[in-house]
């Protein structure tokens, strides 16, 4: 893909600083794993394996699961490209594509991911939303390699809260974290199964950290 002069410009600051202020924020907070009964955090699970958290939680999943090869699904625009050469340089490995734009093609690279190994993170409701509506991209992916889908959600006790369509969340330094992890849907999943997961993740949560 081609880019303006100006954004060549951003694509070489953004990310660099991004990156940096990410692990700046992210060493000052406090995370707290919290657990179904029998569920195992998915990154103490051998991979390759398949997951889905919401867009909003992106900040803190960034920092908190760096350096493990993740792989995930990001848009093919600027906006993506932004976030997929941060993501990099925090250790993920970037899967350009999304449910809406690029699907065939990012899902066939996921499934590729996959099967080489990796843990494979999809924002469910990504890249536009609707906020918190899990879209059927994960599904299909964890179909098409017959596994299940897990679901993992970040909720911060104290945050900002940007006025965005996924009413993304920037966790104010030094707050308490919650990682939250339900049980796994069947090894048959559908959509409807992803979404009441990922719903779980965030019931999970509230108790700790109270609504946002």
């Amino acid at each position: 893909m081609k880019w303006t002069a100006k954004q060549r410009i951003l694509l070489f600051l953004i990310p660099r600083l991004a990156a940096f202020l990410i692990r700046l924020l992210g060493s000052t907070l406090r995370f707290e794993e919290i657990c179904a009964a029998g569920v195992t955090p998915g990154d103490r699970m051998p991979p390759p394996s398949v997951f889905a958290f919401w867009h909003r939680s992106l900040l803190m999943a960034a920092y908190r699961f760096r350096n493990l090869r993740i792989a995930i699904l990001i848009s093919q625009s600027f906006d993506g490209e932004l976030i997929a050469r941060t993501v990099e340089r925090l250790g993920f490995k970037a899967v350009r594509g999304s449910s809406s734009r690029g699907g065939a093609v990012g899902l066939l690279a996921m499934e590729t991911a996959y099967r080489n190994g990796h843990i494979c993170a999809f924002t469910a409701d990504g890249p536009r939303g609707p906020n918190m509506i899990a879209k059927p991209g994960v599904t299909a992916l964890a179909n098409r390699v017959e596994t299940n889908v897990g679901a993992f959600h970040l909720q911060p006790q104290r945050a900002w809260v940007l006025r965005s369509w996924d009413r993304f969340l920037i966790p104010k330094p030094f707050s308490r974290v919650a990682v939250t992890w339900p049980p796994h849907t069947s090894a048959v999943p559908t959509p409807e199964a992803t979404q009441a997961a990922l719903d779980e993740a965030v019931r999970l949560a509230k108790p700790h950290t109270g609504d946002l």
